[in-house]
């Protein structure tokens, strides 16, 4: 879309709407990844309605698995959920080397996609950014998905560096959890990249000033409502938009306000019976005892602590 143009259609979607940041299912412990479990996991998401998926993301505690778990990870997503769906691998880390390194990879893997996170704790420079994202997109044929989210890097992407990476062929979108919405409207009016909500609880604005879709990590626990989110909002039903969105809004505050999301995604889809065993790999770890009751308050009424209550042995999640 040009500067100052008007959005006269659906903003292009490559990836597709709805992708959920998938978590890792782990053995007990978190000593073996369960690939069996990752695969039951992707069929249900697509099951609710996920046109896409991600793979060894952040919360699929991507910087806790070895390159051959990441690659069998994709192996396995790709043969459960088939060819109709979208497979984005996660592929950053804070070495350029290795991140193409995990690029090619992925691609070998059966990959359609790779999400990029912006290098963490080195904290280059704008040009260093620049060059790395060039240097990764440039190594495979799979699109890049870009990631801003400076909370967990210490380094947000700058707007110019964004419109300069957006002018690659084969920079395609962007998953923005720096949540910036005068920034990011820069980015969507002055360029063509499909820009992806990569916040939860600001899926709705970012749908409704004209993002592609929405990267969710709640939506391991609620697919099917964020999939009439997204629907709802980008066939113009504001009323219908909103009410979803309040309705999401305490699972979201569950999953990303006390532990570490990936943590809380497991173990709410434990509780609803879609996750065997909800282990985290260290250095994560089960919700304390106080986390639970902070996490039960927030679900406190609503159908997601109701469902959760009908599952035998989670009195200790939803009653406190």
């Amino acid at each position: 879309m040009k500067p100052g143009s008007a959005v006269a259609s659906l903003p292009p979607a490559p990836f597709g709407t709805l992708l959920t940041a998938m978590i890792t299912p782990f053995t007990a412990g978190g000593g073996r990844v369960d690939f069996d479990a990752a695969g039951e996991v992707a069929v249900q998401l697509v099951s609710a309605g996920n046109n896409g998926l991600v793979v060894s993301g952040t919360a699929g505690e991507a910087s806790a698995l070895t390159d051959d778990e990441k690659e069998q990870l994709v192996r396995v997503v790709r043969d459960a959920v088939g060819e109709q769906v979208k497979v984005v691998a996660g592929t950053g880390s804070n070495d350029t080397a290795r991140s193409i390194q995990a690029a090619r990879r992925a691609e070998r893997a059966g990959a359609d996609g790779q999400l990029v996170i912006a290098p963490y704790y080195n904290r280059p420079s704008q040009e260093g950014l620049l060059q790395h994202f060039t240097d990764v997109a440039a190594a495979t044929e799979l699109p890049v998905m870009l990631y801003d989210n400076p909370a967990r890097t210490g380094l947000a992407i700058a707007t110019d560096t964004l419109r300069r990476l957006a002018g690659n062929p084969a920079i395609v979108a962007l998953k923005d959890a720096k949540a910036d919405l005068a920034a990011t409207t820069m980015v969507m009016s002055d360029t063509d990249i499909a820009v992806y909500s990569g916040d939860d609880g600001l899926a709705l604005p970012w749908l409704a000033a004209g993002a592609a879709g929405l990267v969710s990590v709640s939506a391991n626990v609620a697919p099917g409502a964020y999939r009439q989110l997204v629907d709802a909002t980008l066939e113009g039903d504001l009323p219908r938009a909103r009410q979803l969105h309040f309705l999401l809004a305490p699972l979201v505050r569950s999953i990303m306000n006390h532990v570490p999301p990936a943590v809380a995604a497991k173990h709410l889809m434990h509780r609803l019976g879609r996750l065997g065993c909800p282990s985290a790999r260290g250095p994560l770890v089960e919700p304390t005892q106080k986390e639970f009751s902070e996490i039960s308050v927030e679900l406190a009424g609503t159908e997601w602590a109701v469902a959760c209550a009908k599952r035998p042995g989670v009195s200790r999640f939803v009653s406190r």
